[in-house]
């Protein structure tokens, strides 16, 4: 009993206990589960039309294109601002992607199997695939439907590539999702002409539309003229209320939508080269000269490791030379150097290594070889080269034979210069194509295989010249670099107030720029290279932060976040000024209308006294012209020129920037050209354009899309 008495005396502490270890046994599994719910909205690169899209998802979609660029441009390199391209161009067939989707299972618009097979391989090519030059004839240029199938062929079997090495497997791969990237794009592209057919037929043009489209531009007029401008009424004559301002605002207002942004203010101070770096990069370049002149063996060490242009050992005709190494090679002997000269802090100096006479380009075949060791396919290359000296049969041994595409043209690779050739292979395969006769064959090892090849042509003989290329670029040293980032360390540290940066940057001798609204999606900060990185870094940060210092390509630069600027629309306060102004013009043009009017005049040259003003002329004004020249855009004078008969004085007209009074001097009318049925197929072309364009483009402005791209790039 004392026990049981002891713990009913305990039981309120009991309680607690037990009610806190539940509670902690609750928080710990929310949290445990929680932690996957917010791993996954860190990874959350966007939402678009309810769906989330994580930021592996979207990287592989880029990567994706990134390697398509690589195989359409040959380079491995891509600048940043194509790598900015790929990204916006990526997230912008996300968007496409969903709207189009919503938007044509509405109206049951879909791309069967059939038709995707019709527009890849059948009887209706897309024309994107018509045009890519990999499937383009060697010899007119055109779109070849057999090489298309051949590539297909190629990557659509399995059978094919298990002989293959491994590198040659690869690049089977490579090829699929090459084809697969385009084969998507042609369907999305193929769903939004079905949509944007359907609705470019909705709005059709009738036979009125096409009869005022003609009368448009069918009656062209040269007049006088007399423009008082705006600028010669003070601003302080006229009043404007804060209710009209308002107003307008109202009226104005679809045009003043703003995406979330930041306000902020910077500072921007260039990386450039000292007299030192300057001077040394002088002495480099003529011991550069020095080097190159006295070297027969070694050139393409020392053009690779002083050289922004890599060394090609190859010949090149004068036609494939720049201006500066034509007129180089013109009157140079072998061992002539040209420079250094200087231009846009660089300098160029080449040598002429060597010259000769020589076809400009061959045109080979050729029978690849692979899937064995280099004894076997040595063996395997002889026998065949045996065959063809006893008369066999090239192409069809090709077809017999070869382990690449090109078998099923006989093996035909197409022309070849010395630098295509070098970079197609090899040099053992440049070396051997243009010394091999005309008909005849020789074996070449590449990383591929073992190759036979067959020279079938030669261009005429033509002069040739190799030359070895130095660029360089005269560039800030690391020391130069540290004095500039240490100074302007300095100044941070000791003006770390984001108010008085402006006046502090003046005084210390750098650039500093205020007020400068900056998106999330903007890739830069006003011309600025790589600079996406401030931007992100304002984004993350509130109003007053000063950052650090970044280093954006060839410049320093450092900022201060002066507001935020919530997604919807412009406050009134931020766009008054504009507002106000354009009131201002108005009323101002109300003025002088009737001040004229009260004046009762009936010359032009009465008008440009009361105006002050002088009688100019313009020619050929319609109500279709876009911009009358000398003048500029003035829809109400088009139209009043439009209506008003010749030698007629007009009333005063308030256009955009004054008052004009004019009169027609000269009229030409060109109505009997009028082509009913040519008028409505051009107004119907312009319609379809225009309203597929808007609708598709309308559509993804309406899209619930969130983008966090910020927080990733």
């Amino acid at each position: 009993m004392a026990t049981l008495e002891k713990i009913r005396s305990k039981a309120g502490l009991l309680v607690f206990i037990v009610g806190f270890a539940l509670l902690a046994f609750i928080l710990g599994d929310f949290f445990n589960s929680g932690s996957t719910y917010f791993r996954q909205s860190q990874e959350k690169v966007a939402e678009i039309e309810g769906k989330v899209v994580k930021i592996h998802e979207y990287q592989d979609l880029v990567d994706e294109m990134t390697d398509v660029y690589k195989s359409q441009s040959g380079t491995n390199n891509i600048p940043e601002e194509y790598q900015t391209q790929i990204r916006q161009s990526v997230f912008d067939g996300l968007v496409q992607d969903a709207v189009l989707e919503k938007a044509t299972a509405k109206l049951g618009l879909q791309i069967t199997p059939e038709e995707l097979f019709d527009m890849v391989q059948g009887e209706n090519i897309s024309p994107v695939i018509q045009q890519m030059q990999m499937f383009a004839n060697p010899q007119t240029g055109m779109f070849d439907k057999a090489a298309l199938l051949r590539f297909l062929k190629v990557i659509e079997s399995d059978k094919n590539t298990a002989s293959m090495s491994a590198d040659q497997q690869s690049e089977i791969q490579k090829a699929r999702q090459f084809w697969m990237f385009w084969e998507k794009n042609i369907k999305r592209q193929r769903l939004e002409e079905k949509y944007v057919t359907l609705l470019g037929k909705a709005v059709s043009a009738n036979k009125l539309d096409a009869k005022d489209a003609f009368q448009g531009s069918a009656v062209s007029s040269n007049i006088v003229y007399v423009m008082q401008p705006y600028s010669t009424i003070s601003d302080s004559t006229v009043t404007v209320s804060k209710s009209e301002i308002e107003k307008l605002y109202n009226q104005r207002k679809e045009m003043f939508k703003q995406k979330e942004g930041r306000v902020i203010k910077y500072v921007a101070v260039d990386i450039r080269p000292s007299k030192d770096d300057y001077d040394k990069a002088s002495a480099t370049i003529e011991s550069v000269k020095k080097d190159l002149a006295s070297a027969t063996d070694k050139i393409a060490d020392i053009v690779n490791e002083n050289s922004e242009v890599q060394y090609v050992d190859a010949f090149f005709t004068e036609k494939a030379l720049d201006d500066q190494m034509k007129q180089f090679v013109k009157t140079a002997n072998v061992g002539d150097i040209y420079g250094p000269s200087y231009e846009n802090d660089k300098y160029r100096l080449f040598k002429l290594v060597d010259k000769t006479v020589g076809p400009d380009s061959v045109k080979v075949s050729h029978i690849m070889l692979s899937g064995a060791d280099d004894a076997t396919l040595k063996l395997r290359a002889d026998s065949i080269i045996k065959i063809l000296k006893s008369g066999g049969d090239f192409a069809a041994l090709a077809k017999q034979f070869s382990s690449d595409q090109a078998a099923e043209k006989g093996g035909e690779l197409g022309w070849f210069t010395e630098a295509t050739a070098l970079r197609a292979l090899n040099d053992d395969f440049k070396k051997t194509i243009f010394s091999t006769p005309v008909n005849d064959y020789a074996i070449v090892k590449s990383m591929y295989g073992t190759h036979i090849v067959k020279v079938t042509d030669k261009t005429a003989s033509v002069s040739k010249y190799k030359i070895a290329d130095v660029d360089m670029a005269v560039s800030a040293s690391s020391k130069t670099y540290g004095i500039i980032y240490n100074k302007l360390n300095q100044f941070v540290t000791k003006n770390n107030d984001p108010k008085g940066l402006e006046t502090a940057a003046k005084k210390a001798g750098y650039s500093a720029f205020s007020n400068v609204t900056i998106n999330k999606t903007d890739e830069t900060i006003g011309n600025i290279k790589n600079s996406r990185q401030v931007i992100r870094w304002a984004f993350q940060n509130d109003k007053g932060k000063l950052s650090e210092i970044f280093e954006c390509s060839d410049k320093f630069v450092i900022a201060a976040v002066e507001g935020k600027l919530a997604e919807g629309y412009r406050s009134l306060a931020s766009v008054t000024p504009l507002l106000k102004a354009e009131l201002v013009a108005q009323k101002k043009g109300e003025m002088i209308v009737k001040s004229l009017a009260d004046k009762k005049l009936t010359t032009l040259e009465s008008y440009a006294q009361a105006m002050k003003a002088n009688i100019d002329s313009v020619k050929f004004v319609s109500f279709a012209t876009p911009r009358i020249a000398g003048i500029g855009v003035e829809p109400k004078l088009n139209a009043m020129v439009s209506l008003l008969r010749p030698n007629e004085i007009s009333a005063p007209v308030a256009g955009n920037n004054g008052v004009y009074v004019f009169r027609i001097v000269d009229q030409n009318k060109d109505l009997n050209g009028f082509d009913e049925v040519a008028e409505l197929k051009a107004l119907n072309s312009s319609n379809m354009y225009r309203v597929g364009y808007q609708a598709v483009q309308s559509l993804m402005d309406k899209a619930k899309v969130v983008d966090n791209r910020i927080r990733f790039y």
